[in-house]
């Protein structure tokens, strides 16, 4: 499976961390300290995930080497669902006129990028389809209530959008070797670790250390699983890797287990705050330009629910 081109759109706003001081008593060195945040991203009051969710398309296209409407399966991929039923893939399918494509909704917490590639490496290998578009495009402040001082200051904003094709279309096209996604709704807090819930109470995470515990661990297991299908490639080999961006402390744990300097990981939530299922990839999209042709690069995450996934991709 091949990524053909990337896009992406991050909101133009961006929200400090001394905003929080009035709103929920947190200072700027004590949200610094724990999370490694200094700003986020902040959708516009005229924003919203579809409009996000068109501005990747548009960004990915400049690269497209196939007409749009080429594309055979789009996937939205995302939890923080605007509208149900009509989900963003289907808004994009009309938005760019996509004639005749499939449309579906992949969600799975942080990691439902990841699961939205698996989908279509399933429709690659069936012959159901050999291009596709998937689109990540995460609302959270749409959701998020600033006041909680648990996690009510981690959310930002911001959508990205690949275009994949069953076969090489380019020489510039990067490989994606293997993927590898695990449900872990079974795992200690499970689904209470992070929730969703619109009528009640936006975005809560009501025990932030029972996720990072897990997140550590887990995003490496997804890591080292991906590897070993894609050719037995070591964790320790790669020459980049991308972490879900939830907390700075998690990236920097994961690279003390792996015995890797800081540096070998790449990485935006000190400017954009946890931008949800879009943030690893959204990372991958906007270094895709700096990373070396043949480098591999492995992009793990850890969604609350809970669930993990990892892809390994040869640049």
């Amino acid at each position: 499976m091949y990524i053909n081109s990337t896009g992406y759109y991050v909101p133009s706003q961006r929200v400090d961390n001394n905003y929080f001081l009035n709103i929920n008593g947190l200072t700027d060195e004590w949200i610094v300290k724990r999370t490694g945040i200094r700003s986020r991203s902040k959708a516009a009051s005229d924003e919203s995930q579809n409009t996000m969710a068109f501005n990747a398309v548009n960004d990915a296209i400049a690269g497209l080497p196939y007409d749009i409407k080429d594309v055979d399966l789009i996937v939205s991929a995302s939890y923080s669902i605007y509208d149900t039923v009509a989900t963003v893939a289907h808004e994009v399918q009309r938005r760019f006129g996509i004639d005749g494509a499939k449309a579906v909704c992949a969600t799975s917490a942080c990691s439902s990028f990841v699961n939205g590639l698996e989908i279509i490496e399933g429709y690659f290998a069936t012959g159901k389809a050999k291009r596709a578009l998937i689109v990540c495009s995460e609302h959270n402040t749409y959701y998020a209530n600033e006041t909680d001082a648990k996690c009510g200051h981690l959310w930002g904003d911001a959508a990205v959008a690949f275009f994949l094709s069953a076969a090489a279309e380019t020489d510039n096209d990067s490989e994606i070797r293997s993927i590898y996604t695990c449900g872990l709704g079974n795992i200690s807090k499970g689904p209470e670790g992070v929730r969703l819930r619109p009528k009640e109470d936006g975005i809560t995470m009501p025990d932030g250390k029972d996720v990072f515990i897990h997140a550590c661990r887990y995003m490496i297991e997804a890591l080292d699983k991906a590897g070993e299908a894609a050719g037995g490639i070591k964790t320790v080999d790669l020459d980049h890797i991308i972490c879900h961006q939830a907390n700075m402390r998690i990236v920097a744990n994961v690279a003390r287990q792996l015995k890797l300097p800081e540096n070998h990981f790449l990485n935006n939530i000190t400017e954009l705050g946890n931008t949800g299922s879009a943030s690893a990839p959204l990372v991958f999209a906007q270094q895709r330009d700096t990373l070396r042709k043949g480098e591999n690069v492995g992009v793990t995450v850890f969604g609350g629910g809970y669930s993990n996934g990892a892809f390994i991709v040869t640049v």
